[in-house]
């Protein structure tokens, strides 16, 4: 199925181009699955967070506290080919294996069991073209609003309460699956050591913030291992302007927030940035692993406004996946 596939792109390539024997060496970077084959992945997604709280009407050595807080989920999803289409669009199951999701809090104190732990069992599908673009996001969307109507209290005097969660970090991770194979574009032409590309990814975080990150991709290098010809793929990140339309919201209607971040409201971002590190393996056609960092400073106002309270949020994100043994 892979040589037939990149017959037909490497013929693509020699339309577009000519085929003079003059044009720089190019990449076909396609999403490739096997018969009965089930590749198994770990996701991690941690985060560590400080908040800083000065009081303008304290004594200097008062006037600040410090509150840290870290979430960590870990996750293993195995994605099995239901019918493949070298041509076209293949059908995948994927199923969530086992997730895990620790958190600290500041001077002890503990929290309800995260909505993400009730995944584990849970199966969606999907259909994906060989470039990595997904066409079907209907059954992760069912489940991704399944997952946020896990997330809040039995329904009380006090109305609707959403406890932490840690869904955005899923949808970090499956909702933007072969991103950067995906956003190439012109594919079909394959792409050159050093060539960017742009894309938009989400910003996973503790709070009710809708943010996106503009990503530059480069294909930084290509190289030569026993298990294939890998792409390294490098990633840059930047506050995005506004978030696309279409990417899932996980929550319906008016609610309040428990946990340290119920008692915040007006957040601003006052700086982003981060980069990432990818290895695509070029003749399997599969993700080996990635890393991406970022970090991310805001400020707030608390929930019942104090004037002479100020307070700063600043988060350290990683996300990270592997391929992991059959």
């Amino acid at each position: 199925m892979r040589t037939a596939l990149n017959v037909i792109m490497v013929l693509m390539v020699c339309i577009f181009s000519g085929c003079n024997g003059a044009s720089v060496e190019k990449e076909l970077l396609t999403v490739d699955f096997q018969q009965s084959r089930t590749l198994r992945y770990q996701f991690i997604s941690s985060r560590e967070i400080a908040v800083i709280t000065k009081s303008e009407s304290k004594q200097d050595n008062e006037n600040e506290t410090v509150d840290r807080y870290s979430e960590t989920m870990e996750m293993v999803v195995a994605y099995t080919p239901i019918e493949i289409n070298p041509y076209g669009l293949t059908t995948v199951k994927a199923t969530c294996e086992s997730v895990k999701v620790t958190r600290s809090l500041p001077r002890g104190g503990s929290l309800a069991k995260d909505a993400l732990e009730s995944l584990t069992g849970e199966t969606f599908i999907f259909t994906v073209s060989p470039t990595g673009r997904i066409e079907d996001y209907s059954q992760l969307d069912k489940l991704i609003r399944k997952l946020g109507e896990k997330a809040f209290r039995p329904e009380g005097r006090g109305g609707r309460i959403k406890e932490p969660d840690m869904i955005a970090d899923f949808i970090a991770t499956q909702w933007f699956l072969w991103d950067s194979v995906s956003s190439i574009e012109k594919a079909a032409e394959g792409i050159t050591v050093g060539q960017t590309w742009k894309s938009k990814l989400s910003i996973p975080v503790p709070m009710l913030m809708r943010k996106a990150r503009d990503v530059t991709y480069k294909l930084d290098e290509i190289r030569q291992t026993e298990k294939g010809r890998i792409a390294v793929i490098k990633s840059s990140y930047s506050l995005a302007e506004s978030v696309p339309g279409g990417w899932p919201v996980p929550y319906t209607g008016s609610f309040q927030m428990s946990g340290p971040f119920g008692f915040y409201r007006n957040y601003k971002v006052l700086d982003f940035q981060g980069q990432g590190e990818e290895l695509f393996n070029i003749d399997a056609g599969r993700e080996e692993q990635y890393d991406q960092n970022y970090q991310m400073q805001l400020s707030a106002s608390l929930l019942f406004a104090i004037s002479d309270i100020s307070i700063n949020i600043n988060i350290k994100q990683n996300l990270s996946t592997k391929l992991l043994e059959n």
